[in-house]
């Protein structure tokens, strides 16, 4: 049987979820909070990425994470560790998480905690290259990573997440030297859909641009934004 897609009914969804992702960007502004939403394809290091930026941030700042995936809290147990809270969201059979979900997550974090005391929350976001990237969560910066293993087109054949980022971390770059890649050539590729993103090529494991992640990141929290409490 022939099926024909209902464009409206796209719109319409997106629409309720941009709703939605406003209003938790309400929230996180009233509470003083910055929020990113990370996005990759499955496997580009989000999780390890987070792993280090909560040990290197997190005596800095009051951090809270929202973890994402289809099946299991892997991730969010291995997250757990570093001793900040982290919710858990399985999102079942969809591809990515969306303004409904995270608001979700949001009650679970006020249930026990002081939603004010945070200063960043980490949305870690369902490993797919396309659909996070159109569904907004509340978020005030996003922040993509491609892994070289995943190859120089990536950024051409999947445009919209490149178009979206905020900060694109090209990750694993202690691989090159075994890959026949040019990240200068994935860098070209991604100015093509973006010539205003951040791009920080990092690795993990050597610690390269790490640095350069942690600096971002402190740049894009602002202390000041907090709320003023008046006795």
């Amino acid at each position: 049987m022939h099926q024909t897609f209902d464009a409206a009914l796209g719109i319409n969804l997106l629409h309720a979820n941009q709703q939605g992702a406003d209003h938790n960007r309400t929230h996180f502004d009233q509470w003083g909070i910055t929020c990113f939403n990370i996005m990759s394809s499955p496997g580009a290091g989000k999780t390890a990425l987070l792993e280090k930026t909560l040990e290197a941030i997190a005596p800095d700042y009051n951090v809270a994470v929202i973890e994402g995936d289809m099946t299991t809290e892997l991730d969010a147990d291995r997250l757990r560790q570093y001793g900040v809270p982290v919710i858990a969201i399985n999102t079942g059979r969809s591809c990515h998480l969306d303004a409904k979900m995270v608001a979700g997550g949001l009650h679970r974090l006020e249930q026990d905690y002081d939603p004010a005391q945070f200063d960043l929350v980490l949305v870690e976001n369902v490993g797919n290259l396309v659909c996070p990237a159109e569904f907004e969560v509340g978020e005030h910066q996003k922040v993509a990573l491609l892994s070289i293993t995943e190859g120089e087109d990536k950024p051409l054949k999947y445009p919209v997440m490149f178009q979206e980022a905020d900060c694109l971390l090209i990750t694993k770059t202690d691989l090159a030297p075994y890959l026949d890649v040019d990240i200068q050539q994935i860098i070209a590729n991604v100015r093509q859909m973006n010539s205003h993103v951040t791009i920080i090529p990092i690795s993990v494991k050597t610690g390269e641009g790490l640095e350069d992640w942690y600096q971002w990141v402190r740049s894009q929290v602002s202390l000041a934004a907090r709320p003023v409490v008046c006795s």
